[in-house]
């Protein structure tokens, strides 16, 4: 089994890349609103006790199977401990299954994310981004609140790769995950 975390900041194109990596190769994608949209279209709001329930099902269950692997996708701020904990508690369900690990950050500028941020992908995936003044103003807030890019040789995981996809498109993006880490 493999697992590859894809991390980065809000729109820069996690869930995207994630597509184009699945079509090229066996992984199977699980972008966490995958999760989030069900949970707002039942509740009302966002219920973050059911999220994570759900995610931990899918994720106990994925790890359990024959598939091949699996394309997690997170938004994680680099100061908070708990997010760190958070990724050892995902690596932690997949290790007795022997699986590899393989982690990808991609970074984008605020400009570039907020245009990505009103993409028909986008849109089409993540109901809740629809209201795009709403959605612009979530993401400012988040970078003014959390730091969701790691800084220079901070992530020391065996196998790691930082991609700035400013100017790649998905599919190039994706390329050079499948190149890197022989997927």
């Amino acid at each position: 089994m493999k697992l590859v975390f894809i991390l980065g900041n809000t729109s820069v194109g996690k869930m995207t890349v994630g597509q184009e990596l699945m079509k090229i190769t066996e992984l199977r994608l699980f972008h966490n609103h995958m999760t989030i949209e069900p949970v707002l279209e039942i509740f009302g709001c966002y219920d973050s006790k059911t999220v994570f329930e759900m995610r931990e099902l899918i994720l106990k269950n994925f790890a359990a199977s024959e598939n091949y692997g699996m394309i997690f996708t997170y938004m994680m701020d680099f100061d908070m401990p708990s997010e760190w904990e958070y990724l050892d508690h995902i690596k932690s369900i997949f290790e007795p299954y022997g699986t590899q690990f393989y982690y990808v950050e991609l970074i984008a500028p605020q400009n570039v994310r907020l245009q990505r941020n009103a993409s028909e992908n986008r849109l089409k995936n993540k109901a809740s981004k629809r209201d795009l003044e709403f959605s612009n103003r979530l993401l400012s807030e988040a970078d003014n609140k959390h730091r969701c890019v790691s800084y220079e040789g901070e992530i020391t995981f065996k196998n790691y790769l930082r991609i700035d996809n400013t100017d790649k498109a998905p599919d190039v993006v994706a390329r050079i995950i499948k190149d890197t880490f022989n997927l």
